[in-house]
């Protein structure tokens, strides 16, 4: 499913982050559809009601699939010291491209309260059952159960022409 609005245009795709907060144009260049992963590390995250989460480490991907599994996101702690990092799956942060950082729908309880990792003791991501509880915590369909020929993914609709590279 793919929804365009006026000037604050939302993007989703059903495994994809939506986008808002930024003009569609068509330009030469990246973003805020394709973006350097490394571009969006240090990225601050919020919730809904504007508290701020933490910021993105890491953005894990899926090789075998080619698809973006996770968002490692630091929380808590002073100054960066004593952070806990958390994998919070791709699909349910949206991106606020006009002002760079992210938006993720979650109280700040359910994070406080998530399975989390420090950063001397990462889980094994690929291990299908921590993977599944983790997408289960999060109330959200995992991503390797979504069809990427669906339709729905305007990257694979035929005459789809939307762009835009006019940057984050």
């Amino acid at each position: 499913m793919s929804i365009r609005t006026d000037s604050t245009s939302q993007t989703q795709t059903s495994s994809g982050t939506p986008i808002v907060g930024a003009e569609r144009h068509t330009s030469n260049g990246p973003g805020p559809e394709v973006m350097d992963a490394a571009t969006l590390s240090g990225d601050a995250v919020v919730n809904a009601s504007g508290e701020d989460l933490g910021k993105i480490e890491a953005i894990m991907l899926d090789v075998q699939s080619g698809r973006i599994a996770y968002a490692v996101l630091s929380f808590g702690g002073f100054l960066g010291m004593g952070a806990k990092l958390f994998a919070i799956p791709w699909s349910i942060f949206t991106l606020d491209a006009g002002e760079k950082r992210f938006i993720l729908n979650v109280p700040k309880e359910q994070l406080e309260n998530a399975p989390g990792f420090d950063k001397g003791h990462w889980p094994s991501m690929a291990d299908t059952s921590w993977a599944t509880e983790l997408h289960d915590y999060y109330h959200v369909a995992p991503y390797w159960d979504d069809d990427l020929a669906s339709p729905r993914d305007p990257r694979t609709t035929a005459g789809s022409t939307s762009r835009n590279t006019t940057g984050y």
